[in-house]
């Protein structure tokens, strides 16, 4: 075991990236499983990827290594590529991410967006997440251009002051009078292959609220519009969990059109023959305070055209 001290340069980071640096030669896929397995500690407790590291932690690695093969993975770069910009400035840019791409690598993807940006601008000095998209979630994603600007969106994002809506259409008429969903959501690991218990997929499901291990979760609910067999949902999250909006609309009986994971898999496969072969989830618009100016900046993504074309041509529903 070795033990390693954030400093202040690192502080602020979360753990999954705080390693992904620290264990250079290790490939991602590894160090998100010495995470859950509970091996990596912070302070000698247990921490998730999302766990936000401060100066002065001490975090306990084990022993790691690394192939060839793997090694030489690591040392290919990610092809560098820009993204459509919806605003760009000293501070942060704010892309519109595709839908089927990973924000970042790990978990069996090589690189991400964060990976391709920054090989596209090698002249940046610093480039970090602010949050995060599913990878099949097309829509606004904000990139830090300053560890203080990282800083300052995170502080919105973690005590909800920013604005997040997202545009979801759904299986069935949506009910007019289900506007808050405030359930728990609790996440976990399907089972995985035989032999190699806690390597399956992660979920995440609804749970009651007395559940110890439940995390509050809030969403709100804006009819749009309403189609011949779907509905057009506005959707604000209140807190950021994990694939929140396709668990909480699902458990409601209306599942996110497209979802290969919470959703309903043979509609999928007629959709997917109408014309829709990705989950109909988009980070629509995102207000949050400007990390230099203070000013309030909305940001608005327009439905990705493969989205618009297939509503286009679903009759609305008669009135």
């Amino acid at each position: 075991m070795k033990s390693v001290t954030v400093d202040a340069g690192s502080a602020g980071q979360r753990l999954d990236n705080f390693l992904i640096r620290e264990l250079k030669g290790v490939p991602k896929t590894h160090v998100y499983r010495i995470i859950r397995s509970g091996e990596v500690r912070v302070n000698k407790g247990r921490a998730s990827a999302e766990t936000r590291v401060q100066e002065g932690d001490v975090i306990r690695v084990p022993p790691v290594r690394t192939s060839e093969a793997a090694q030489d993975k690591l040392e290919r770069p990610a092809p560098p590529r820009e993204f459509p910009l919806l605003m760009e400035d000293d501070h942060l840019i704010a892309i519109d991410k595709p839908s089927g791409v990973a924000v970042h690598g790990g978990s069996g993807v090589s690189f991400g967006v964060i990976e391709q940006l920054r090989q596209a601008r090698p002249q940046a000095r610093f480039l970090e997440l602010v949050h995060r998209l599913d990878r099949e979630t097309s829509g606004i994603l904000l990139v830090a251009c300053r560890r203080s600007a990282l800083v300052k969106l995170q502080d919105q994002f973690r005590e909800r002051e920013t604005g997040k809506t997202y545009l979801a259409l759904v299986l069935g008429a949506w009910p007019q009078r289900l506007k808050v969903i405030d359930q728990p959501l609790h996440k976990y690991l399907q089972a995985g292959a035989p032999g190699a218990p806690g390597t399956g997929e992660r979920r995440v499901k609804v749970v009651g609220k007395d559940d110890p291990d439940g995390q509050r979760a809030v969403t709100l609910v804006k009819v749009a519009t309403r189609f011949d067999g779907f509905t057009l949902l506005e959707v604000t999250i209140k807190t950021g969990r994990t694939h929140q909006i396709r668990v909480h609309l699902a458990s409601a009986g209306h599942p996110i059109a497209g979802d290969d994971k919470y959703g309903d898999f043979e509609q999928n496969k007629a959709l997917q023959r109408q014309g829709l072969r990705r989950m109909f989830l988009h980070a629509w618009r995102l207000q949050f305070d400007h990390p230099g100016s203070g000013e309030r900046v909305s940001l608005q993504a327009p439905l990705p055209t493969e989205l618009q074309t297939f509503v286009d041509h679903v009759p609305t529903a008669p009135v």
